[in-house]
């Protein structure tokens, strides 16, 4: 591509950005990624990865607590947040090399630098310097919201924050109630924090089954998270060495720390779209078609920066997918339906397909199977909790359309689920697969009977 600096300019450093840049160069392009903070983005450095570390440290607690039962005697056991911080903090940095590392045996260029558009084919670092690109991609992802602003919201801390804080607070107040809100409610309570998680909606979890939904609710009331919904944080006031919060229905909280869960936006501010005519679609993000071309031809963008479906492995499927498209004569169309999604929340939440709402809303009949069963391990841990699993089934085709699964390991059986979701197994494959036994997956090969079933009316 003659008559410019390189064929392809990344604008952030993310899973999205670093797969499509490494993708494109191995089909032969010249290309560069310019990244203002640190390399991974938000998953390795501030999202996915350090998240999960912290549930990881979260979960010994109820560990320790479930050995008694085994015959196993545990000394007193005592919580370091510097140590695991700092741990935790080691790890990403070996992540954000190894990215480094990819890029550079790839022989992508990386640069330390904010990088805008001023034309459908020119970047600007903040050096100044300008560089001309064949295309361009967008991938700078999304940064947290907080909402309407408060008295007092400076305050408040973001998911970004809560992985560095100085000092473990034994008070935490989380306002949201999405994935977000939800696992990090998990992990303060989990590492031994007074947990108090306030939502505006009628419940936790909004998007998700609403089995799923009430179930999880319980299970975090058991593990001693307060969980008010239909209220939201009005104002913060600091008082002394904690925060008194005051709520939109009056009640009044203490807490060392407010943290604010409230979703995150596409970062498309002060990047120069406008100026160039990239259109930004009604979900705040950058509008694209099917194989992530904006509206300037020469123009890409993949991610949460798109706001479609904001997770890490969509993000690198549609940059290798853009490349491949682009540069590799392969042009390939991301499929965004059925998606396995997880919340690592205690206990955790795996699911991908329908909820059985959206099945009632979309088939002419639905059939439902559900399951809520207290797990074996529970049986000499004496831990007062229940497993949730729900196959969601077209009534006319017997396709399964939807499995949700609320329990120890959820994610990793909503993985597996996900291939049975994407290939149209039917309720009778299901049935016709030996059970594993004894595991919980096993009840969804085993449930026979029919929870409920739903035919819409004829007159819809």
């Amino acid at each position: 591509m003659a008559g410019y600096d390189v064929d392809l300019f990344v604008i952030g450093g993310g899973s999205g950005g670093v797969r499509a840049a490494r993708i494109a160069a191995e089909h032969g392009a010249r290309v560069a990624v310019a990244e203002e903070y640190r390399l991974g983005g938000t998953c390795v450095i501030r999202g996915c990865i350090p998240k999960k570390l912290l549930v990881y440290a979260s979960r010994f607690r109820g560990d320790f607590e479930d050995a008694a039962g085994f015959g196993w005697t545990v000394p007193h056991c005592a919580f370091d947040w510097s140590t695991l911080i700092a741990n935790k903090d080691h790890e990403i940095a070996r992540l954000e090399a190894a990215y480094g590392a990819t890029l550079e045996k790839a022989g992508v260029k990386v640069v330390k630098s904010r990088a805008v558009l001023r034309d459908p084919h020119t970047v600007q670092l903040a050096s100044g310097e300008r560089l001309r690109a064949a295309y361009v991609l967008i991938a700078t992802g999304a940064t947290p919201s907080y909402g309407d602003p408060i008295p007092g919201i400076a305050h408040a801390v973001s998911s970004n924050e809560a992985f560095h804080l100085s000092e473990f607070p034994r008070r935490v107040l989380i306002q949201g109630g999405g994935y977000i809100a939800v696992e990090f409610a998990g992990i303060f309570a989990g590492l031994g924090s007074h947990v108090t998680l306030v939502y505006r909606g009628e419940n936790i979890l909004r998007g998700f089954d609403d089995d799923v939904r009430a179930h999880l609710r319980v299970e975090m009331e058991k593990r001693g998270i307060k969980v008010l919904t239909g209220c939201k944080v009005a104002a913060i006031e600091r008082a002394a060495e904690h925060f008194s919060v005051q709520l939109s229905g009056g009640n009044k909280i203490t807490a060392d720390r407010v943290m604010f869960a409230t979703g995150r936006r596409p970062n498309v501010a002060n990047l120069g779209l406008d100026a160039v005519g990239v259109e930004i679609a009604g979900n705040g993000g950058v509008a694209v078609d099917e194989y992530s071309r904006t509206t300037v031809p020469s123009i890409y963008a993949v991610g949460d920066v798109t706001n479609r479906v904001n997770l890490t492995p969509v993000a690198i499927r549609e940059g290798h997918a853009f490349a491949d498209t682009v540069f590799g004569g392969k042009p390939t169309a991301v499929d965004h339906t059925a998606v396995p999604t997880a919340v690592f929340s205690d206990p955790e939440v795996g699911a991908v397909g329908l909820s059985e709402a959206q099945a009632r809303e979309r088939l002419p009949r639905t059939d439902v199977y559900k399951a809520v069963f207290r797990p074996l391990k529970a049986t000499l841990s004496g831990r007062a909790t229940t497993v949730l699993m729900k196959l969601v089934v077209d009534g006319l085709s017997d396709r399964v359309v939807g499995c949700h699964v609320v329990g120890e390991g959820a994610a990793e059986i909503a993985q597996m689920a996900a291939v049975a979701v994407k290939m149209g197994a039917t309720k009778a494959d299901f049935d016709a697969t030996i059970a594993l036994h004894p595991t919980a997956a096993e009840e969804l090969v085993t449930m026979r009977k029919k929870a409920a079933s739903y035919a819409r009316e004829a007159a819809e």
